[in-house]
């Protein structure tokens, strides 16, 4: 949410939610101006209610979404029942934390024991809360997101005949460079998946599976006309980047050959489909990884 420079926005009296203190002050923005207001709505939609919802009880949530759902109608109620399955899945965890805790284990098998071993280390900065937060976020980030791109990529696959002639050439001539063909997968022979990396850029560049990036301004920036204060919440929608036909031709047609020729390492300003940044996606060589063993089985073992 940003503000013309030198134009102050009417603000009304605020309203505050139980005990929220000066944290429940909720600012009814008066719509000047049209285009700026569907953007803060978004904005809103994105962090606000986030916000709200992590540092307040489930009453004030409740109330929240019903301030919400005057001036946001149908697009809030989505967001209302993902809040909802957010808070069983945590229920769920602290559960079999707590379980863990009455019967820890003497060697250390899986997350949950490194979890316990640092909540028990004497200068750790982690809490219970951040340590669910944190399994509840990894069960997202480490499954889903992979598991979205490789359903697109089989659909791609189905949709471009010529895409999947040229990955099935490319998988097969690794098999046949093998002493024995039974052989598993060698990290020399996932990196000279050439075609494969173009693939995998490609899909990803079109599902957006995390559209959007937050941030925060640790300064007041001006741009273009608008400040933004410092501390504020940003969010760099990536679609906006991936689909704009001044940075790709044709953005929406499904073409891996206009990777050729370009190696990636980490991220750019064209491409942000692992985010950005010192924020980068910890885990996006391992998605990469996962992509390509999965499309070199898809494509030598199944017809």
């Amino acid at each position: 949410m940003v503000r013309p420079i030198g134009i102050r926005m009417p603000i009304e009296a605020p309203i505050k939610l139980q005990d929220g203190g000066d944290r429940g002050k909720i600012l009814n923005i008066a719509a000047h101006d049209p285009q700026l207001w569907n953007s803060v709505i978004d904005v809103w939609k994105g962090i606000v209610v986030a916000d709200y919802i992590h540092h307040y009880s489930e009453t004030d949530a409740e109330t929240m979404y019903r301030y919400m759902e005057t001036f946001l109608g149908e697009s809030i109620k989505g967001m209302w029942e993902a809040y909802k399955g957010r808070k069983k899945i945590l229920k769920m965890l602290k559960r079999m934390l707590e379980e863990r805790k009455s019967q820890p284990r003497k060697e250390q098998s899986d997350f949950f024991d490194y979890v316990l071993e640092e909540l028990q280390s004497k200068d750790t900065i982690l809490t219970e809360g951040i340590a669910l937060d944190l399994m509840f976020v990894l069960l997202f980030v480490s499954f889903e997101t992979t598991s979205w791109a490789i359903t697109l990529a089989i659909k791609f696959l189905h949709e471009h005949p010529q895409a999947l002639k040229e990955l099935k050439e490319e998988h097969e001539a690794i098999i046949k460079r093998r002493e024995n063909a039974s052989y598993g997968l060698t990290w020399q022979e996932y990196k000279s998946m050439k075609f494969t990396f173009q693939f995998i850029n490609e899909t990803v560049r079109l599902a957006n599976i995390a559209p959007a990036l937050f941030r925060k301004t640790l300064k007041e920036i001006n741009f273009k006309g608008y400040t933004i204060p410092a501390g504020w919440a940003i969010m760099v929608y990536s679609q906006a980047v991936h689909l704009n036909p001044a940075k790709y031709e044709d953005p929406l047609q499904f073409n891996p050959w206009r990777w050729e020729g370009i190696e990636l390492n980490g991220t750019t300003r064209n491409f942000m489909a692992f985010g950005g940044g010192i924020r980068y996606c910890i885990g996006a060589d391992f998605a990469k990884v996962q992509m390509a063993i999965f499309l070199h089985c898809f494509v030598t073992k199944y017809k």
